[in-house]
């Protein structure tokens, strides 16, 4: 069986590929074999720390050369990577560093590795293990004095923190073994090819950042041009113009991004070439098709085809890839009836635009290695095409559970299934999507899915798009009200907005928020990953924390 270790250094040996770093856009481009020296070099130096295999390390830093090849060296020495993501906003950053320390102890981290600048911010206290800065790791060893481990395939690489957009964050535990097989099989499924360039701003404290697109460079062997995420939020632009500019053939993102990308796509006069793209990928949360959709509106003009679109699934607990479309066939989505799907969990087909209709992407089989089951949530039994009930995965990738937490493992791994808590059906055996159980808005004996009514609040004028969270509460007699929170920047005219807001929902769904609560920009709670967190934004709501406009 193979590791990460051996995969790094086949592809050093072959020298194959080249990565560009990106900063702001300023580009510096490497072979893998010299970033491969660099990290062997500081290997050692974690080495004659004490740090080996089973040895926990905590990576925390923005996106630069020197994260990238320290996220190497603790592959090298047989220790388990545990990265920590960075703060979204720096008006929370003692939440931040309280939620820092705890995901450093929780697992059991025998040293943090940190950029200088968060080392102003987060320092150690008792308690703590020690903190070594980049600067004195990267740079500092000798690459002849790395001593090679004897690494078990079935050994931990990595303590990926789940993002927590449904509960507390837990360390999903990946064997060297398990990321393997998904890479492969992520390879295959994609078709992709050692000549690929693949561009990427993602944070590699999340799994398709870090597993995904610098996982399969580093470890098989194609060109990455990796940037900062901060750097494309300050000006998307740049995600179209490093693809552009590198002839890149790959590139993934959520929706959000590829909202401000056709946003900017729209606006600008620059001259673009994105013919070069062979794949777009979409994930990270539920693909919405008319986002992704005026993306390749947006781009057309700069020769983007729409049969690179590439909506797929996948999550922490399958190391990453979980189902892929075929490659080429572009955007695939079912219309299907609103009620049935409400009411009765099926998935009833109805003819495209139709005014009672849902549109949902279609994502492809289960990547090689992988299966699939729908199966009823209630009772477990299997569900025929176009019924709706819980995905289930098993296969050769799946992680061992989640550390240190045994009941929340057997609970999420039963009889060698994992049970993701997503439902979804399937369209002549293709995976499709509808949301989460545990954010279900139950009102009336229908299941109202929070991400259509988000969808439809974010198009009003005066919200601020993918910064809109619904939820449920209990309300009289054991039923459900639905919640709607909406960011917005408008200091008048509220009750105007928020009538406006109950009209939208009502005429979408066929249901009355029972309130609406507009909060100034930067209120809504996400994740490290920029996901909703609705159960939070639901706690906040009940104890009042929420403060209205």
């Amino acid at each position: 069986m193979e590791t990460l270790i051996s995969r790094i250094e086949s592809v050093a040996e072959r020298d194959q590929g080249t990565v560009t770093f990106v900063a702001g856009d300023t580009y510096d481009t490497i072979r893998w074999s010299e970033l491969h020296a660099d990290a062997r070099a500081a290997a050692a130096v974690l080495q004659d720390r004490g740090i080996g295999p089973g040895s926990h390390v905590a990576l925390l830093g923005p996106t630069t050369r020197s994260l990238i090849t320290a996220i190497q060296a603790v592959w090298l020495t047989g220790g388990t990577l545990v990265t920590m993501p960075l703060p979204m906003r720096m008006g929370a950053l003692d939440v931040f560093i309280d939620q820092t320390r705890q995901r450093i102890r929780r697992s059991d981290s025998a040293l943090v590795l940190i950029d200088s600048e968060l080392a102003a911010f987060v320092s150690p206290i008792e308690g703590d293990p020690p903190f070594l800065g980049l600067d004195e790791l990267v740079g500092t060893g000798a690459a002849d004095a790395y001593r090679r481990p004897d690494v078990d395939p079935s050994s931990l690489a990595l303590l990926q923190f789940t993002s927590g957009s449904t509960s507390e964050p837990k360390g999903v535990m990946l064997a060297h073994e398990k990321i393997c097989n998904n890479l492969s099989g992520a390879w295959t499924a994609a078709s992709l090819r050692h000549d690929d360039v693949l561009v990427s701003w993602l944070p590699l404290y999340h799994d398709m950042g870090l597993i995904g697109l610098l996982g399969i460079p580093m470890t098989i062997g194609t060109t990455l041009v990796q940037g900062a995420a901060q750097d494309f939020l300050a000006r998307p632009m740049r995600w179209m113009r490093w693809i552009s500019d590198h002839g890149g053939t790959g590139t993934a993102g959520p929706n959000f991004a590829f909202a401000l990308a056709a946003r900017t796509l729209r606006r600008t006069n620059e001259e673009l070439d994105l013919s070069t793209l062979r794949i777009a990928l979409s994930g990270a949360e539920p693909v919405d098709a008319t986002t992704f959709e005026r993306f390749f509106t947006a781009g057309e003009r700069f020769g983007l085809r729409r049969s690179v679109a590439f909506p797929a699934f996948g999550m922490a607990e399958v190391c990453i890839a979980g189902a892929f479309p075929k490659l080429g066939d572009g955007l695939r989505t079912d219309w299907v009836d609103r009620v049935a799907l409400e009411t009765d969990r099926r998935a009833l087909a109805v003819e495209p635009g139709s005014e009672h209709g849902v549109e949902l992407a279609i994502l492809g089989r289960a990547v090689p290695g992988l299966e699939i089951s729908i199966v009823d949530p209630d009772t477990g039994a299997p569900r025929g095409d176009r019924e709706v009930g819980e995905l289930l995965i098993t296969g050769n990738s799946l992680t061992e559970g989640y550390y240190r937490q045994p009941e929340e493992t057997a609970e999420l791994i039963r009889d060698g299934w994992l049970h993701t808590g997503d439902l979804a059906y399937t369209v002549d055996g293709e995976l499709v999507v509808c949301g989460r159980i545990k954010d279900l808005i139950i009102v009336g004996g229908r299941n109202i899915y929070p991400q259509d009514v988000e969808k439809v609040v974010g198009e009003v004028e005066g919200v601020r798009t993918g910064n809109v969270i619904a939820f449920g509460v209990d309300g009289r007699h054991g039923a459900q009200n639905m919640i709607v929170v909406a960011e917005t920047k408008a200091a008048s005219h509220l009750d105007e907005l928020t009538r406006t807001i109950v009209g939208a929902v009502t005429e979408a769904v066929g249901i009355p928020p029972k309130d609406v609560v507009l909060v100034e920009p930067g209120t809504v709670p996400k994740t490290s990953s920029g996901k909703l967190q609705r159960s939070a934004c639901r706690t906040q709501f009940q104890s009042g924390e929420l403060a209205r406009i």
